[in-house]
């Protein structure tokens, strides 16, 4: 157990290092708000795809380790290659690859977690906290190191620390479970699941709102007149709070239910989006920033928890593929992309207002059309039973 809580640290202690940087990098070297829109968008959106394919195939062939080792070297080697461009042409291309190896990682690592688990899974989330620590611990570090030495030292230091990741599940099991049914046969079973498309949909709505806050929060605090260790700090406090609610996740998943941790997880993203469209201090982001716990921690934990418990027999990495797809991909995409342009258009501030009203209004028509075709069902029930 120690190994994985040691990958979770240096994976997410190396995202803390270069992801909330990188739209500052663009906008230093020179890049318009649209191309920053795109660059932005890219990552999530082959996540989309990457993650889906990658895990995929790792089920099918049973080579989740093998996998897992390409997939951090190359996201190394890509890292370090979109920080010797400058062109938008050129960062395009590489930004793309290091997204598509970046994409199975996380969901190789949560399914080996659940496995290693065994009758134990509802403890994910604390093996999970270890990755919100190195987090919390190198979020300060970078933003104080950014301050001192520049924005190119980040991707540096990603390459660093997610060296010793590889390190870290060198000699870690990562195989799945046999497969109940062949492959293809369950795979498409699967991704006609009623009830797994919804959740999927449910997710997506929610995740357009924190792709908006991940890839635009920094943007917006350096509008207010944010310092980059304010931004360091505002990363911590989002950490400790993520870090509660891993800890405490088991409790939660067995008082509310996966269902209902859900529905909370969703119903603090649009809270969180209407307080930072209310605040003009930048200091106030703190206290929103306390809000991260139920916006990203409480609905990865229950959507990992619901892949698992939905997947078929062997098809594990490819359920935690396409729910990573769909929450850090698509949606992520599509709240960095459209955020890019009414970031141009209306400023950041109506922007979070803007989409909360979205996602409240997104909401409304999915239960809407939930409570007809509940309705319909059961109205046709006596028929169909005659």
């Amino acid at each position: 157990m120690n190994r994985i809580k040691a990958f979770y640290f240096c994976y997410f202690g190396a995202m803390a290092a270069l992801m909330p940087f990188l739209v500052l990098y663009y906008e230093q070297i020179g890049l318009s708000g649209r191309q920053i829109a795109v660059l932005a968008a890219l990552p999530p959106l082959m996540n989309l795809f990457a993650a889906a394919l990658w895990n995929g195939v790792a089920d099918a062939f049973n080579q989740h380790k093998r996998l897992q080792m390409v997939a951090i070297a190359g996201a190394i080697g890509m890292a370090l290659l979109v920080s010797q461009f400058k062109g938008f042409g050129q960062l395009t291309g590489a930004v793309a690859l290091w997204a598509i190896f970046t994409a199975p990682i996380m969901p190789l690592a949560d399914n080996a977690a659940l496995n290693l688990l065994q009758g134990r899974k509802h403890l994910y989330g604390r093996l999970r906290l270890w990755g919100a620590v190195g987090w919390g611990l190198m979020a300060p570090i970078s933003g104080l190191l950014v301050e001192r030495f520049g924005l190119s030292w980040t991707f540096y230091a990603y390459a660093a620390i997610l060296g010793g990741g590889i390190i870290a599940i060198w000699r870690l099991p990562l195989d799945s479970v046999q497969m109940g049914t062949p492959f293809w046969q369950g795979l498409t079973s699967f991704v006609r699941n009623r009830a797994w498309l919804i959740f999927l949909l449910s997710v997506f709505i929610a995740g357009v709102g924190s792709g908006v806050i991940n890839s635009y929060l920094f943007l917006y605090m350096q509008s207010l007149g944010a310092s980059s260790t304010l931004m360091g700090i505002a990363l911590t406090v989002a950490t400790v709070s993520e870090l509660t609610v891993f800890a405490t996740s088991d409790r939660l998943l067995r008082w509310l239910g996966v269902r209902w941790l859900l529905v909370l997880a969703f119903g603090a993203v649009i809270v969180r989006m209407f307080a930072y469209a209310a605040i003009s201090q930048p200091v106030l982001v703190l206290p929103v920033q306390l809000l991260h716990g139920l916006t990203f921690s409480a609905m990865w934990v229950a959507g990992v928890a619901y892949a698992d418990r939905i997947a078929p027999a062997g098809l594990g990495a490819t359920a935690q593929g396409q729910f990573a797809g769909v929450s850090m991909g698509l949606a992520s995409a599509t709240g960095a992309f459209i955020g890019g342009f009414l970031f141009e258009s209306l400023g950041l501030r109506t922007t979070f207002a803007v989409l909360g009203s979205a996602i409240i209004l997104a909401y409304l028509v999915l239960g809407g059309v939930l409570l007809a075709s509940h309705y319909r069902t059961r109205k046709l029930a006596p028929v169909i039973e005659h």
